[in-house]
């Protein structure tokens, strides 16, 4: 299984990396072209986290991409979570962290490009759609192992 989560991660990353080279080469700085119904490609360089979060301090945020993706590798391969979606969710973590470490890293700032046009909502990239996704799902899988693990516990104690 961490081989799958592993191929699963380096496919966002290259996903996430080509997406950006793409816009980066054929999207001048701060234009927006119509996408999709809804959806905008507008190329813009955050230095920051979500929501330019931090925008003064990509050094901090290119280490804790660092850090926090070593963190990633290292529970994949202990599968810490046993079942598949928990590894899942660690994967689309680790692929969202190392793509924008990535560009943290070699360019100073994360490229970002999808802007919705229907509410106003920060301009995202591929990673971090895989880091929202990632996030969320491993937030169910906590919520569900917890409620199991309790409902095995009362079930242990209610046995004769």
């Amino acid at each position: 299984m961490p081989a799958v989560c592993f191929l699963i991660s380096a496919a966002l990353v290259a996903v996430d990396q080509l997406v950006k080279y793409f816009v980066r080469q054929g999207i001048p700085l701060h234009t927006a072209v119509d996408f999709l119904p809804g959806l905008s490609l507008t190329y813009v360089q955050n230095t920051g986290a979500a929501f330019s979060l931090f925008h003064e301090h990509t050094w901090l945020l290119t280490l804790l991409s660092g850090v926090v993706s070593v963190a990633l590798v290292a529970a994949l391969a202990r599968k810490i979570f046993p079942h598949w979606w928990g590894m899942l969710a660690l994967a689309l973590l680790l692929g969202g962290a190392v793509g924008n470490f990535i560009d943290r890293l070699l360019l100073g700032f994360v490229t970002d490009m999808f802007a919705t046009t229907l509410i106003n909502f920060p301009v995202f990239n591929v990673a971090d759609m895989g880091v929202v996704i990632g996030g969320v799902l491993l937030c169910i899988y906590v919520i569900f192992s917890f409620a199991q693990e309790r409902k095995e516990q009362e079930e242990e104690e209610e046995a004769p």
